[in-house]
């Protein structure tokens, strides 16, 4: 009757498995050891030296940064940088009148000598210089005027007297060292300064 209600809800007699499948090396395997090729995951291994490692260096490293900004910020430059040599800049030579320079007022514009006799005269009378010739120049087409000298050692003087004579330029060169003057003022057509008719 059993068999009849098994049968008649569609549910079938467990069946032992001894019975049903023949024996093989398999049935004997107990559970507590494996058996056979198992494949197992490999995890990555992060171990705390490697941790404690990369936080070290990075601590040393940041501490040897911070320490050169802070050195380079106090000495204006890196301290692993090579120490270099600077060429001193060469000491600003500073105007000064020399009463006995010999003076050439030359006049560049086409007043053919007027502007020069007036200059060569502010010149003596103010005691800037001593005038050894004043004319034309070569030219009546001079734009700028300057004083030129032809050694260096007489710049001081050659700033000092362009700069009464309204500051006009200077310049070292030989062009005028014929006159034998040591100091030649060329009058340009932009001069303003004294002697000026």
């Amino acid at each position: 009757m059993a068999k009849d209600h098994e049968a008649a809800h569609g549910t079938h007699p467990r069946r032992a498995a001894t019975t049903d499948y023949p024996k093989d090396r398999f049935d004997d395997i107990s559970n507590d050891r494996a058996v056979g090729s198992h494949r197992v995951t490999a995890q990555p291994r992060v171990t705390w030296h490697f941790v404690v490692g990369g936080l070290i260096g990075a601590a040393l490293l940041t501490t040897i940064g911070i320490v050169g900004v802070t050195l380079a910020g106090s000495s204006g430059k890196l301290p692993l940088m090579p120490e270099t040599e600077t060429a001193e800049a060469p000491a600003k030579v500073k105007p000064a009148l020399d009463p006995e320079a010999t003076v050439a007022v030359l006049d560049g514009t086409e007043s053919q000598g007027d502007v020069a006799s007036g200059v060569a005269a502010a010149i003596t009378e103010q005691g800037w210089g001593v005038i050894a010739l004043a004319g034309p120049a070569a030219s009546a087409d001079i734009e700028i005027s300057a004083v030129f000298y032809a050694d260096a050692a007489d710049e001081a003087a050659a700033l000092g007297l362009a700069k009464e004579l309204g500051g006009v330029s200077t310049y070292l060169a030989t062009e005028y060292a014929d006159s034998g003057a040591r100091l030649t003022v060329l009058i340009g057509t932009d001069y303003a300064g004294p002697g000026k008719p």
